[in-house]
């Protein structure tokens, strides 16, 4: 990936690697419930401190309004300790005379944690002076904390503009994941967008109109789309005031050569509650009392059918109820069926937003996807087409 600075290009020895990074960790009665971002960012840390860097962690935790002491970043050094099986230091500030005798104190090899970078209103304001103070205890800056690269803060895209930027390993595999499957894909492309309500996706829909082959719409949105061919959704799950959108978004699609994959059958219930009673039938059968929760086995072929001519996968939204027996049975066979294909090396997949990442592992599909973002609305707004500051700014 030639367009961006990796920490290959930098020289490291006896450097002051400010390294920006994802902390933002779900955390229980003080400890982390969750290591998946700890463990992503170890590749980097580890080739910074080997590297001889001094490695300087700078990020954010929670929504702090000044100093709270609830949202500090210590709690998460034990962890990050355990997962780097090295010792990690601390300082109370992320500027200042206290970040700079922390700095001042460790040695090249050794990783000191700064404190939230929220504690200061000049970060996300992404203040010059700010971006200078945080400058001072810097010799390079590496950017990998992709999940907050849609941010122009102070630390995840000021400080790229006043020292030598590079990606971090955790950034440059999700950037070459992401060019892979929508800038330079190997075609045909296919899309997988799901999720309860149009609304919230009507740019990505756009946006991937233009550049995959084939779109599969899932989820409670499919609903809406199915009311614009005018089928009987029933008590489903559905966006009347969007049909018209729909009828046109199909349109322009059709003009873009992109085709549009719905349900053919969907499985039905009255009450949305895990293992209710439920049937499957064609989209023209719904029932007026009954509401979509899931696709059903035909449509669940279909799409497999589509992504077995596939060449490149695109993936965000479950295509039912996922978090409920038995309407987490479409989501989890196309999952599956995805998996396979990468596995077999016969589809690129890239897929992300919490409840996809939820879903893949529900489906214990995740680990055999070419990629998984956690990145949430970073990921989400790429899919978009939107500019993401911290990473143009990376852009050599």
């Amino acid at each position: 990936m030639t367009s961006f600075r990796t920490l290959d290009d930098a020289d490291l020895k006896g450097k002051r690697a400010l390294v920006r990074v994802d902390l933002n960790v779900p955390m229980e009665n003080g400890r982390v419930t969750d290591l998946t971002r700890l463990e992503r960012i170890v590749p980097t840390l580890t080739t910074l401190a080997d590297g001889g860097a001094k490695v300087i962690i700078l990020a954010h935790f929670g929504r702090p309004k000044g100093v709270d002491p609830t949202q500090s970043l210590k709690a998460v050094v034990p962890a990050l300790a355990d997962v780097l099986r090295r010792p990690v230091a601390f300082a109370e500030d992320c500027i200042g005379d206290v970040a700079k005798k922390a700095v001042d104190a460790i040695k090249p090899g050794e990783i000191l944690v700064l404190e939230n970078t929220r504690f200061h209103k000049g970060e996300e304001k992404n203040d010059p002076d700010f971006v200078r103070a945080l400058a001072a205890n810097g010799d390079l800056w590496v950017a990998d904390a992709f999940s907050a690269s849609h941010r122009a803060h102070a630390s995840t895209e000021g400080l790229g503009h006043v020292l030598p930027a590079y990606a971090g390993r955790t950034m440059q595999a999700e950037l070459e994941a992401l060019t892979k499957a929508l800038e330079k894909p190997e075609r045909p492309v296919a899309a997988v967008v799901g999720g309860a309500k149009v609304s919230t996706k009507l740019d990505l829909i756009g946006n991937l109109s233009k550049k995959v082959d084939v779109l599969i719409i899932g989820g409670g949105m499919a609903n809406t789309f199915l009311a614009a061919e005018g089928k009987s959704v029933g008590k489903s799950l559905c966006e009347h005031d969007l049909v018209e959108t729909a009828r046109t978004m199909v349109a322009e699609a059709a003009k873009n050569g992109c085709r549009i994959v719905l349900p053919v059958d969907v499985v039905c219930a009255k009450e949305f509650k895990a293992n209710a009673p439920h049937r499957v039938c064609g989209v023209d059968d719904v029932a007026a009392d009954e509401m979509i929760l899931d696709i059903g086995p035909k449509s669940v072929e279909h799409v497999v059918s589509v992504l077995a001519q596939s060449k490149t996968l695109v993936w965000n939204g479950p295509f039912g109820a996922f978090e409920m027996e038995p309407f987490d049975n479409g989501t989890v066979s196309v999952a599956e069926a995805a998996a396979e294909l990468t596995k077999n090396g016969d589809l690129v997949s890239v897929a992300g937003g919490g409840d996809t990442v939820s879903a893949l592992n529900q489906a214990g599909a995740a680990d055999r996807f070419t990629y998984v973002s956690t990145a949430g609305g970073a990921f989400l707004e790429w899919m978009e087409g939107k500019p993401l500051p911290g990473v143009d700014v990376l852009r050599s």
